[in-house]
């Protein structure tokens, strides 16, 4: 016997109601509430300089970014600030002092420059009141870690380098040399620098630059912490592209060989800006390393 029509009519609002009900659930993971995905910016006085950060997540795992040169959180490390893990993790991307946002000081390059960053970084994780984190850090921002790890072990949980050297030769300089005009970068590459600082401290802190790497040449072995290697006792991870045009291959086997347990994975593909190239690839590396 048919029903009566009113009967159909509440019947089918019902299921339709709890199909959308349904569908709605299904696409917010119930995890959602209990973290941020939101990205936060601030300043905190470290050692007399106001420094820059980013900072993401909620996660029990602190890690700490460090950029590469001229590099900020910003310029730097999207991918990672985005689609790193933030139930796990707690991400924060800083700006050196003279980079970024860390601006007041304008930028220099004493001979100590990679110890003061270190230090500063440490401070300011410090500061941000995290017992223990662990590190990421590309090129520049990769020997700065390392510095970190060796100096500050009992601190660091981890740490992942790349497009890193711990020291300069002859045939380094070179290549230094050959990016100093910055208006030769490519366009993918300059823009977001240039957009950050404008052209003429971009161009003027880019020639500093280069005058501040170079001159680690004129130490015995070129060593910049090459000393400091055998004090790192972290898990430590060496990712290096083997079409990275800025650093050769011999620079990451020597970091590997003098940090006892270190693991190097070469991309094949892989050019110096690696992680943002390859951006799903490398952050699965690192998470599945980190945890």
């Amino acid at each position: 016997m048919a029903r009566p029509a009113g009967a159909a009519f509440w019947r089918l609002r019902h299921l339709f109601s709890h199909l959308s009900r349904s569908a709605t659930l299904a696409t917010v993971p119930r995890s959602m509430a209990a973290y941020s995905t939101a990205i936060t910016s601030a300043k905190v006085e470290v050692n007399g300089i106001h420094l820059h950060y980013q900072q993401t997540g909620n996660g029990n795992h602190a890690v700490l970014l460090f950029p590469g040169m001229l590099g900020s959180g910003q310029t730097d490390f999207g991918p990672q600030l985005k689609n790193m893990n933030k139930e796990i993790f707690t991400v924060v991307a800083w700006d050196p002092r003279g980079y970024g946002k860390s601006i007041p000081p304008i930028r220099d390059f004493p001979l100590d420059f990679f110890e003061r960053d270190a230090k500063d970084a440490v401070d300011l994780m410090q500061a941000l009141k995290f017992r223990k984190f662990s590190l990421l850090g590309w090129s520049d921002g990769g020997i700065t870690a390392l510095i970190a790890a060796a100096k500050y072990p009992e601190l660091i949980c981890k740490m992942v380098v790349w497009g890193a050297n711990a020291t300069v030769t002859e045939e380094d300089v070179k290549i230094y040399n050959g990016i100093r005009d910055v208006s030769k970068w490519s366009e993918k590459t300059r823009k977001p620098l240039e957009e950050m600082y404008g052209y003429e401290y971009f161009s003027k802190i880019g020639s500093a630059w280069v005058d501040g790497i170079s001159q680690f040449v004129q130490k015995s072995d070129g060593d910049i912490c090459q000393r400091l290697l055998p004090h790192i006792k972290c898990p430590t991870l060496i990712i290096h592209g083997e079409k990275d045009p800025l650093v050769p291959r011999f620079h990451a086997e020597y970091i590997h060989k003098h940090i006892r347990g270190s693991r190097l994975h070469f991309m094949p593909e892989g050019k110096h800006n690696l992680h943002l190239r390859f951006a799903e690839e490398f952050n699965k590396m690192v998470e599945e390393f980190l945890v």
